[in-house]
């Protein structure tokens, strides 16, 4: 296995070589009978020479690059391919070296990446030569289809649908486009039929294929009197899909017939001025409706593309949806995603902010090189803009701030020609491209950015994280994460979070025994991030005790422990923030309309920011997003010693609800008071304050109380069922608790149908409590609460088949008391 312990610098070789893939293969046909002959590569990585028979037919060095060679004249019965590939590490390092003029850095990672150097210089997936959370694995080969396609008269290439709705008719309509390649030496005419049986349209046209590869776009009606069903975000809707069949009858007799999918709906960015506030706003609104953006970044699931299978891809995606998350960001340092990861995005109403795959570096623009970003970019958009799930293209990650932070030290006076190089790249042949290829939805030319801001400074603002303007990416390892005043109130958080280690069971499979400790030369080889290490110990530091345990392996299964509940607890109170922060401007700063944590998934058994581990386990962070995100959530924090509690509703409809709230004392399972408060409006897609009580009242209320002794939990609930997670809010550190004991934890398993029911019992109050069954997959109901009361059913959904007694073998119960 190549994760298993060092493997990812023992197999370096691998990737400094140079390799060959060839075979013989026997044409399947009559190579007469074809006008013309193709040999498509949908995918290679990255740099190779491709032979036929021991004929060039070109070159590849971009691995997001769909290549297609004609081999009408060089095609026989047996023939003889090969694709030679050349080294990515020293491609690259030759391509630095021939750009003399000036320098592009960064020249190469970190030394705690264990790296390789000069990623910018080739169009290869920015992440495989290391990252702050994954390994070097320089992979090279073929990693999509490869096919050989035979046609006469005309071939489709590309095909794609994209909706629009015009508000002066009040109606729908459909671009198809189609391109073509046209053998014939003169024009085909013929007749385009499209069919929608479910909004009964249907349309023909007449039209005129010219030579050579052209497109041909129809805008179709859909019929007034059909009503048309929108495709939603999850959580606000469902997502429809209409059947369309597209069929090409064509002069040259032979008819092409394409089966497709069409979902119907806008998206806009909103940038505009907001009462009482410099700047302007930064959302989104689909359908005419603003939705509060949900979810976290997306990283390539893998390092080797072809062990990401559609399962894989699946239950990553069902597992955020499962999370109330509304949004994935495709992060632009790994690569455009497979085909199935949008088709899934689209079933599950989970909404795309695709960046172009250009991430926290400057890139060349000699001519070469921007043809090939040209080539990829249309190819991409061609490829995906037919999916609803994309609702933004964004044309890097973080460079505009790198050059604006001045991340790379370049001299004042040579400035300049780095901001030209941008705006060429990005402004004169990205942007130009996505506009051209689709008007379909909303461009930005980075992340984070001020948006409109950013483009009157020329496209480069001077600071590209001010909060009143676009989006904001904010990491402090430092700051207690407890105190939500550190946190920026932007108008949209696009990347935000902090690091833990993944279970030991997922450890465990690319580990040996002397590799179980914190310390250990494993440990630290798998941080790939500066310090990460004594970040997470310093942040755990500030509310709970370090194990002192004598035990080496419970010690280190006791610290990946806190670092789970730390990073869960810390991303609670930072989302929460952002979510209460959404109808109000304090200080000219508010109108928070999206949370975007970093990162939803792992590359590798690593500690990271992710909240699903390498093999979709769920870490606590994940249980706690499932929370955090829920549709009716009620949020409190403390300013000046005052308690307020907000109520955060991304529903359709205001609600009239009863506010809880239960005090406990740390020693006791019986409540020290109960407050219910009646009548309270919850208003629809909105966060407001529903109560307000300072903590000195609180205590004195709930008599024998202190800061220390006690714990506020609270939930709202109203009619039909309706009702919030628990939510909790502590007034001191956990390690100052006082009455806080030795709890009996106990848990028993029994089976229901598909799914596992667990009793949890306690004699006591326990915080974070735990359930684990190992490397059985699945997941619980809930995971890492407080528990308050004697009993609490936890269901547990498997993902493969297992048993109760399978179960029992494998489990696990920890809570904060089990950490010595």
């Amino acid at each position: 296995d190549p994760y298993y312990r060092f493997n990812d610098v023992v197999y370096r070789w691998i990737s400094l070589d140079n390799w060959t893939y060839s075979r013989t293969f026997k044409t399947p046909f009559d190579v007469r009978k074809w006008q013309k002959v193709n040999l498509v590569f949908e995918g290679v990585d990255t740099v190779a020479h491709i032979l036929i028979n021991n004929v060039t037919l070109g070159r590849t060095d971009n691995m997001f690059n769909r290549y297609s060679f004609d081999i009408t004249s060089m095609i026989k019965e047996v023939n003889f391919v090969e694709v030679r590939f050349s080294s990515a590490i020293s491609y690259a390092a030759e391509q630095s070296r021939c750009h003399k003029a000036y320098s592009i850095p960064p020249a190469c990672p970190p030394p705690v990446q264990k790296g390789e150097c000069h990623a910018n210089f080739i169009r290869k997936e920015q992440c495989s030569f290391s990252w702050d959370w994954g390994p070097s694995f320089p992979t090279q080969g073929i990693w999509k289809d490869v096919r050989i396609e035979a046609y006469n008269h005309y071939h489709l290439i590309y095909f794609s649908l994209t909706p629009f709705f015009v508000r002066s008719t009040q109606q729908w309509s459909l671009e198809i486009e189609s391109i073509f390649d046209v053998v014939s030496s003169k024009p085909i005419a013929g007749l385009v039929t499209v069919t929608i049986p479910k909004l009964q349209t249907q349309q023909t046209y007449s039209v005129k294929l010219q030579p050579g590869e052209g497109s041909i776009v129809l805008l179709v009606n859909i019929n007034k009197s059909s009503t048309v069903e929108a495709w939603w975000p999850n959580g606000h809707g469902k997502q429809i899909g209409y059947n369309v069949t597209t069929t090409f009858i064509m002069e040259a007799g032979y008819q092409i017939e394409k089966f497709s999918k069409a979902y119907f709906r806008t998206v806009e960015l909103v940038q505009e001025p907001i009462p009482g506030s410099p700047g302007l706003s930064f959302y989104f609104r689909i359908n005419g409706r603003p939705i509060f953006i949900k979810g976290s970044n997306w990283i390539p699931a893998d390092s080797f593309q072809d062990r990401v299978t559609y399962d894989t891809l699946w239950l990553l995606l069902k597992s955020a949806a499962d999370a109330n998350m509304n949004a994935l960001r495709v992060w632009g340092g790994g690569v455009y995603e497979q085909d199935d990861f949008y088709n899934i995005c689209d079933e599950l109403g989970i909404m795309i902010w695709q960046d172009f795959m250009f991430a926290c570096a400057l890139y060349p623009t000699d001519q070469n090189y921007l043809e090939s970003v040209r080539a990829e970019v249309s190819h991409q958009v061609r490829r995906l803009k037919s999916h609803p799930s994309i609702v933004l293209w964004s044309g890097n990650n973080e460079n505009e701030a790198a050059i604006a932070s001045n991340w790379f030290s370049i001299p004042h006076a040579d400035r300049e020609v780095y901001i030209k190089d941008y705006v060429m790249l990005y402004v004169k042949n990205i942007r130009e491209i996505v506009i051209a290829e689709d008007k379909s939805r909303p461009f930005i030319v980075s992340s984070p950015t001020n948006g409109l801001e950013s483009v009157k400074e020329g496209w480069l603002s001077q600071n590209p994280y001010d909060t009143h303007y676009g989006d904001t990416h904010f990491y402090d390892y430092s700051s207690d994460c407890w105190n939500w005043t550190v946190y920026p109130k932007t108008r949209f958080a696009s990347e935000y979070g902090f690091q833990s280690w993944p279970s030991f069971s997922t450890l465990e499979k690319v580990s040996s025994t002397e590799d179980w400790s914190y310390t250990s030369n494993f440990s630290v080889h798998r941080q790939h991030h500066e310090n990460g290490n004594d970040q997470m110990l310093q942040q755990i530091g500030y509310h709970f005790k370090l194990p002192q345990t004598t035990d080496p392996v419970k010690k280190f299964k006791d610290m990946i422990y806190l670092t789970q509940v730390m990073q869960a607890q810390c991303i609670k109170t930072e989302t929460e923030f952002y979510r209460f922060s959404q109808s109000e401007i304090i200080k000219g700063e508010g109108h928070t309309m999206g949370a975007l944590y970093w990162q939803l998934n792992d590359i590798w058994q690593a500690p990271s920011w992710a909240s699903l581990e390498y093999g979709g386990k769920w870490k606590l962070l994940h249980y706690f997003a499932q929370n955090f995100f829920d549709p009716l959530l009620p949020v409190a924090y403390e300013d000046k010693g005052v308690l307020y509690i907000y109520g955060v509703s991304d529903l359709h409809m205001d609600q009239e609800l009863t506010l809880k709230v239960i005090v406990h004392s740390w020693s006791s399972l019986e409540p020290v008071c109960t407050l219910a408060k009646d009548g309270v409006t919850v208003k629809a897609q909105s966060a407001l304050p529903i109560y307000k009580e300072s903590i000195n009242d609180l205590l004195e209320r709930c008599r024998n109380c202190t800061r220390k002794s006690c714990v506020v939990t609270f939930y709202l609930s109203g009619e039909g069922g309706l009702q919030s997670p628990m939510n909790h809010h502590f007034l001191s550190s956990l390690k100052d608790a006082v009455g806080l004991d030795k709890t009996q934890l106990s848990a028993s398993v029994s089976q229901k149908g598909d799914i596992y029911v667990f009793d949890v019992q306690t004699t006591a109050i326990a915080p974070f409590v735990t359930l684990d069954v190992g490397n059985i997959k699945g997941r619980f109901s809930d995971n890492g609460f407080l528990m308050i009361e004697k009993k609490k059913v936890v269901v547990f959904y498997p993902w493969e088949r297992t048993s109760v007694e399978e179960l029992e073998k494998s489990f696990t119960l920890t809570s904060l008391m089990d950490v010595v």
